[in-house]
């Protein structure tokens, strides 16, 4: 491995680039380098981590390789990770949810697509295996409507709800993000209503896992859920 300036390098360079003896002149231009090289420290890394996620690599393994947790790894880097849909690897079910997401916030007035919107478009999949789940546990559409209403009340359609093409807030982003890496961990090649459903709970202050909880849906009665209705698919049931 190419090694990198050593310590009295990096101070002659930033005396050098200071052009006085002033020591306060040289501390500015040290925080300056310091800000800089940091920069395109996590610039270069963010790179790479995302030619790893671009891989199908999960925050586990990215975690494991960086020495870090995997709430560690994904909190810095996942911000600046642009979700990339994989459109051949989402059901039908799973993209007409995502695009009902949508037409549901503009019907609400928001000008945004969020964790809240992505929860009310599974009930226009009602045979999808996540919204059989959350009806097998009690959640009617107008109970989690009604539980979404309280924590974010419809506002008045303004010029962002009439926008082309609304944006995501980044927890929606990351929870279809944290989708894909759901369906890695359980094996599957597709990603499904049922990982959306599960990755809802990566993000325990976002209004969805909120009124999942609030309704008696916990992450592990879905994550059972989940397992009982794919085992019931498999056998034909």
């Amino acid at each position: 491995m190419t090694p990198g300036p050593d310590l009295q390098q990096l101070i002659d360079t930033i005396r050098h680039d200071a052009g006085t003896d002033d020591v306060l002149q040289q501390l500015a231009t040290a925080s300056s380098t310091i800000s800089d090289l940091t920069a395109t420290s996590d610039a270069a890394l963010g790179y790479f981590v995302d030619r790893a996620r671009g891989a199908g690599k999960s925050w586990v393994e990215i975690s494991s390789v960086l020495g870090v947790s995997k709430q560690a790894a994904h909190k810095r880097f996942a911000d600046s990770w642009p979700v990339k849909l994989d459109l051949e690897r989402f059901t039908l079910r799973t993209k007409v949810v995502i695009q009902a997401a949508s037409g549901i916030a503009r019907e609400r007035g928001q000008g945004f697509v969020g964790t809240e919107h992505l929860l009310l478009g599974l009930f226009t999949e009602p045979q999808s295996v996540a919204t059989l789940v959350m009806i097998e546990a009690g959640l009617t559409e107008d109970a989690v409507l009604a539980a979404i209403d309280a924590e974010a009340p419809p506002t008045a359609a303004g010029d962002a709800a009439t926008a082309d093409e609304l944006p995501m807030t980044p927890r929606a982003s990351h929870v279809i993000g944290y989708a894909t890496e759901e369906a890695l961990l359980l094996g599957h090649n597709y990603i499904g209503t049922e990982h959306l459903l599960l990755a809802f709970y990566n993000y325990p202050g976002g209004i969805a896992a909120k009124v999942l909880n609030q309704l008696g849906l916990s992450e592990q009665a879905a994550r059972d859920g989940v397992r009982a209705a794919l085992e019931a698919l498999t056998k034909g049931k």
